[in-house]
């Protein structure tokens, strides 16, 4: 099996949705939203993506500014191409794409806490979460 690695490439909402449906992240991005995943995928500035022929399998999604910090939002394989190194390898590809001093930062689903440790992340405890339904106050 041949996967090709692509940086932003072009990638529809079908195919985002898709590969969303086809792995657990899809039970915590809001799949019921097309306009929302639109935006997701508009307005990321860094998209890592895998590819067995036209289907996309894995992607990861980042907000960045290339120097400081990049926040990986989205990494999701599609579970029938899971423990083949896809996840590993499109990490690696968007820490490449980044300077010297840009750190990686993700939230983690709580049961891929020991995965992300594995790689070679390290746990920050300070991580906080306003829900878009809570007010600054």
């Amino acid at each position: 099996m041949t996967i090709e690695y692509k940086i932003n490439h072009s990638i529809t909402t079908e195919q985002f949705l898709t590969l969303l449906k086809a792995c657990t992240l899809g039970e915590r991005r809001p799949v019921d939203d097309i306009p929302c995943l639109e935006g997701m995928l508009a307005n990321s500035n860094l998209i890592v993506s895998a590819w067995s022929g036209e289907r996309l399998v894995g992607i990861a999604r980042s907000l960045t500014d290339f120097h400081y910090a990049c926040y990986l939002s989205d990494l999701a394989v599609s579970e029938d191409y899971q423990k083949l190194g896809i996840g590993k390898q499109l990490q690696i590809l968007t820490q490449m794409q980044l300077g010297p001093k840009c750190k990686l930062i993700l939230i983690a689903a709580p049961t891929a806490n020991e995965y992300y440790r594995q790689i070679g992340f390290s746990h920050n405890p300070r991580c906080w979460v306003l829900e878009r339904d809570a007010s600054v106050g």
